[in-house]
């Protein structure tokens, strides 16, 4: 996700992954700091390996501590669902949480990538 009147430089990809719980849990959270605008989750997976059918509730948590409801989501026994059709931004301090209807049986990997204000030497890596 370019944002073309923001510099922005690509600082890092990673997987978050949890086993989902019964009570929300942090899946991600936005890097804070001088340094860092912004994250671009680009796919929610989440993965039923109990053969049951289960819930996934899946929202943003904002700096304020608002919470806003992406996903209340039903992932059939041994199924697999992504659960975005879009790319998901993300501004610094916001937190991405996951609970489950049942512990223990979803489990769920998200791809992000972290972008930065300052572009980082090539002779600094």
């Amino acid at each position: 996700m370019l944002v073309s009147t923001i510099p922005q430089y690509v600082l890092g990809i990673t997987n978050a992954k949890l086993i989902a719980p019964t009570t929300a849990a942090i899946l991600y959270t936005a890097p804070s700091g001088a340094d860092f605008n912004s994250s671009v989750i680009t796919s929610i997976i989440a993965h039923e390996h109990s053969n049951n059918s289960e819930t996934l509730r899946v929202f943003i948590r904002d700096t304020s501590n608002n919470d806003f409801e992406l996903f209340d989501k039903t992932v059939a026994g041994h199924g697999t669902e992504e659960l975005l059709t879009r790319d998901l931004a993300l501004k610094e301090g916001e937190s991405l949480y996951i609970e489950a209807g049942t512990a223990d049986r979803l489990h769920v990997v998200a791809s992000i990538q972290e972008f930065a204000i300052h572009r980082t030497p090539q002779s600094a890596l």
